[in-house]
């Protein structure tokens, strides 16, 4: 079970390492989009962390509400309201909780998804963030379902979190800035993929310490 306490941790360590990484974000956006995607992200992250701090959680609900309304407010560009939704579904399927454990989590992954799919017109193959987003959530409940350790679900679960980003520089994209690039948008990963599998990892090692 994951506690209030490990979740409040997390997302500060995320919002760390969202700011650590701002630049190979920015580096990423300079190829297909406006270079902005770290600063955004940065800028948004640096909000989480003061916000969460100066608030009281209630409960586990509480805190990635928290997190999703902040991102809502202060991330730029496309991914904003991308992410804020994932999170505030979260909220949603943990409202109220004090703990968490695996089926809870499988059910916000798969909320964030639907929430995402819906509000960016969007699915797998778009070269998008859902190219992680997707292959991760399969994996893991994949995994889960065939008995698998927690510990290996997680672990191949960011196997495919890692193979979804680089099948991201394969195809051409079809959403957002990096749509008007066409064919030149090939070869390059998407921002927006590379920022999920640093949240993705985190939430990772959430469980790994429950």
């Amino acid at each position: 079970m994951v506690t209030k306490a490990t979740v409040i941790n997390t997302i500060n360590n995320l919002s760390e390492v969202i700011i650590e990484n701002s630049e190979m974000l920015n580096d990423l956006d300079r190829a297909i989009g406006d270079a902005d995607h770290g600063i955004n992200m940065k800028r948004g992250f640096l909000k989480v962390k003061t916000t969460m701090e100066s608030t009281e959680i209630n409960d586990i609900g509480h805190a990635f509400k928290t997190v999703g309304m902040t991102l809502l407010t202060s991330v730029g560009g496309a991914s904003g309201p991308l992410y804020a939704t994932a999170f505030l579904k979260f909220a949603d399927q943990c409202k109220g909780n004090e703990t968490i454990d695996l089926g809870t989590f499988e059910n916000m992954l798969d909320a964030a998804i639907a929430g995402m799919m819906h509000r960016g017109k969007s699915d797998a193959g778009c070269k998008t963030m859902l190219d992680v987003w997707i292959p991760y959530t399969n994996t893991l409940k994949n995994e889960n379902a065939n008995g698998n350790t927690f510990v290996d679900a997680l672990s191949k679960s960011m196997v495919a979190a890692h193979e979804g980003f680089e099948y991201s520089k394969t195809i051409i994209a079809t959403k957002g800035r990096a749509s008007y690039l066409g064919e030149r948008s090939l070869g390059h990963g998407d921002p927006g993929a590379a920022s999920t599998v640093l949240i993705l990892k985190s939430l990772s090692d959430m469980f790994q310490e429950a």
